[in-house]
Formats: C-alpha cells, sequence, structure tokens
C-alpha cells in the first residue's frame, strides 16, 4: 500500500457530569444487579445543557494536544454523529473547524452513523485520506444522546451516555493499519432504534437479537477471508451496547473475558464512541498487536475490522 495511513493516537472526552440511574431503575422495578450485570452501569455521563457535539469533539481535541500531538497540518477533520449542532447545517465538522482554528485547506465532513459508525468511519477516513494524498487528519465521534432522551423511557435512559473521542490518522507513520473490513445493514429493521417521533426510541430484544444472528457471523467471514483465528487476536473491542450483549457475544465467541474489555461503568453507551473509548482503555495496559473491533446497532448497520499494529 502506497502512503499507507494508520491510526497513530487516540484521545477522548468524557463529560464529568452524571446521571445516577439507581434512581431511575427503581422507578422501573430495576435494582442494582440488574444496572451492574446487565447493563453494565450505575451512572451515565452527561454533558452540560449548553453543551453540543462540536464542543465535546473539541475538547476531545484539547485532550489529544495535551498528550502532546500538533494540529498543525491538518488536512482533514470528520466527525461522525446522529445528534449534530443545532439541525445538522453547517455539518457539525465545519464548526469544529472553525472552533479549532484549521486551515482553509482542511477538508471537513460529516458522517450520519450511530453503533457502526467507527468502524465505518475509520475505514472511510483512511481511503479518503489516501486518496488525496492527506498525511494528517483528525477523525472524531461524538452522540450526545441526553439531548434526545426521555427520563421516563424505561428502554433507552438507563442506558445511553455522552462522550466524544479522536483519532489521529497520519500517512507513513507507526500505528494501526486497518487489514481488512466487512460492512452490513438490514434497513428492513431499522425502526429498531429512531427518533422519528421525537425522542429516542428502542426495541431492546429486536436489537439483541440482530446483535446475537449478524456479529458473530460477521467476524467468522471476515478471519476466514484473512485465514486468521480467534487465537491469533490480541483483543476483540465490541461495540459497548450494554453489558448482556458483550458478553453473550463473547460467549458465542468462545473468548475468555481478558480479551474482551467491558468499559461502561460511569459511562454507559456512548453510540458512535463505545468502541475507541474502550480501545483507548483497554491499550494503556496491552501490548497488543492485532485487534479486531465490531460495530452494530442504529441502521440497523454492522461493521467488522481487522487491525495490525505497524511499528
Amino acid at each position: 500500500m502506497s502512503n499507507p495511513i494508520r491510526l497513530t493516537q487516540l484521545a477522548s472526552y468524557v463529560p464529568p457530569g452524571r446521571v445516577d440511574t439507581r434512581a431511575r431503575g427503581l422507578t422501573f422495578g430495576y435494582g442494582d444487579d440488574f444496572l451492574e450485570g446487565k447493563l453494565g452501569t450505575t451512572s451515565l455521563s452527561l454533558k452540560e445543557p449548553d453543551e453540543q457535539a462540536s464542543d465535546l469533539c473539541v475538547k476531545a481535541a484539547r485532550a489529544l494536544e495535551a498528550q502532546g500531538s500538533t494540529l498543525a497540518d491538518i488536512g482533514a477533520l470528520i466527525v461522525c454523529t446522529q445528534t449534530p449542532d443545532g439541525h445538522g447545517i453547517p455539518h457539525t465538522s465545519a464548526i469544529v473547524h472553525a472552533k479549532l482554528g484549521l486551515p482553509d485547506t482542511c477538508a471537513c465532513f460529516d458522517i450520519s452513523l450511530g453503533c457502526s459508525g467507527y468502524v465505518y468511519g475509520l475505514s472511510v477516513v483512511t481511503a479518503f485520506m489516501q486518496a488525496n494524498s492527506i498525511s494528517r487528519g483528525l477523525f472524531f465521534t461524538s452522540d450526545p444522546y441526553s439531548a434526545i432522551i426521555d427520563p421516563a423511557d424505561q428502554a433507552t435512559s438507563l442506558l445511553f451516555g455522552d462522550a466524544a473521542t479522536v483519532s489521529l490518522l497520519e500517512a507513513n507513520a507507526p500505528g494501526w493499519e486497518i487489514e481488512d473490513v466487512l460492512f452490513g445493514t438490514q434497513g428492513a429493521g431499522g425502526s429498531a432504534i429512531n427518533n422519528q417521533q421525537g425522542p429516542l426510541a428502542m426495541s431492546g430484544r429486536d436489537v439483541f437479537n440482530f446483535a446475537m444472528l449478524t456479529v458473530p457471523k460477521q467476524i467468522k467471514n471476515l478471519l476466514a477471508r484473512q485465514n486468521v483465528t480467534l487465537e491469533e487476536i490480541d483483543l476483540v473491542i465490541l461495540h459497548q451496547g450494554s453489558r448482556y450483549i458483550v458478553d453473550k457475544l463473547r460467549e458465542r465467541l468462545k473468548l475468555p473475558p481478558e480479551k474482551v474489555p467491558v468499559h461502561l461503568s460511569g459511562i454507559g453507551n456512548t453510540v458512535s464512541s463505545a468502541i475507541p473509548l474502550t480501545l483507548e482503555a483497554a491499550l494503556k495496559n496491552s501490548s497488543a498487536t492485532r485487534i479486531l473491533m465490531s460495530g452494530f446497532g442504529v441502521g440497523l448497520s454492522y461493521a467488522t475490522a481487522l487491525l495490525k499494529h505497524v511499528p
């Protein structure tokens, strides 16, 4: 591959505000055992009322800078969000561009995807940068779902938290390179997660069944295409839909818990940010050189990628 584009650094912003879901849970008859054992958390991260998706992105970018990275020479800035600033005009990536003071020569666009968005987006941004000889790019995820959640809704109000992440992508640099990726869509089932009537609505049972039937099959197909076994994969990063979904997928894949991290406590399901948040946390204490990640949910959309580390 000429001028390979690799993920070189990850940073994130998780708002300090919290929703204590124990009180909400009691109104639905759920105790701590359900919240911790099934959902994976008794509190959710919560943005400030006046914060929007772009504000969370900017704070993630500042965290990236705090790690020692510079925003100089950024040629592409892409935001994955389904909860854009305002009503989506102008696109959130342009708003982030302005707030960061990046040059006019920077390409900006949004990607409207939810739970599969990080896998899709990483592939899209990598291909876009390579096709257009862009050497440095920023890929953000930001879905502050608290803005579209009804606190009285049993299916969603105990689950979704706010966060943003940023991935620095660079040409010809040591980092994580996509080996292969598979995509899928079951649009006919898309109403399982929607906000067409106002607040977010979700059929948890339909989403669970979708994940159990499609994700293991797609993972196995990707590994077979690459002639790789699960034993050769160091980490499997699954979308953090809930602790129950992650645990059940891990069991179906016959993987040990240490290979499939759960990163929900104190945060919740952060939609497009769930995979990069989990990946960021896992890599802090890992010497992994090969990672599989799989996102699934809103759409109904699913995508699985195989990444290798190139020193």
